[in-house]
């Protein structure tokens, strides 16, 4: 099965700043994303605080399928 979600650009830091999902065909910046997971739209992802920054990163969990890369 393919991965959800896949980042597609990131910051001259290494801040993951947009990404794909590959099921919907959607396009999001990172504020969308951290929208989209606050709202509930996607259950294997989960928001913390970085740097003061809202971040998006996949739950812990033993598959490798959900990992932003």
């Amino acid at each position: 099965m393919p991965k959800r979600i896949n980042v597609t650009q990131e910051s001259s830091t290494g801040r993951n700043t947009h990404f794909h999902d590959n099921f919907t065909g959607a396009d999001m910046t990172r504020a969308a994303f951290v929208r989209e997971i606050k709202s509930g739209g996607y259950e294997n992802y989960h928001v913390r605080r970085i740097n003061g920054v809202d971040t998006p990163v996949s739950n812990p969990d033993s598959t490798r399928n959900n990992n932003l890369d």
